[in-house]
């Protein structure tokens, strides 16, 4: 059997920039995705914690160290600079290994650098 776990997360990534005309996606510092092993174009479930919206669109590398999160497309409408986001993918897991799976984690600064992370 498998089993839907957390893959990865970016904790309290803040939005730099929202842009309503772009086709769709989430620019991510391509950093930050390397971090925790996110691929681009790879899907990804945001949480707003500013507005409690949550929404589902793929990840786009943005410049590696420009601590870059940007809304593009209709997500444009569901946040806006400054708000934080928690970034999260999720995987299929073997149930035989699902008791020993570890996430990668990381929880992000003021200026979108990494402070703590688990499991990377």
């Amino acid at each position: 059997m498998l089993i839907h776990l957390l893959k990865s997360k970016i904790h309290r990534a803040r939005v730099t920039g929202a842009n309503v005309n772009y086709e769709g996606s989430l620019t991510v510092a391509s950093d930050l995705m390397a971090r925790v092993g996110l691929l681009p174009y790879e899907r990804v479930l945001c949480g707003n914690m500013a507005n409690g919206q949550r929404f589902e669109t793929y990840a786009i590398p943005g410049a590696a160290g420009s601590g870059e999160i940007i809304l593009n497309g209709a997500t444009a409408r569901l946040g806006k600079p400054g708000d934080r986001l928690t970034i999260m993918t999720y995987g299929l897991v073997d149930a035989a290994h699902a008791k020993d799976w570890q996430p990668s984690i990381v929880v992000l600064g003021n200026d979108n650098t990494i402070v703590e992370e688990r499991g990377t």
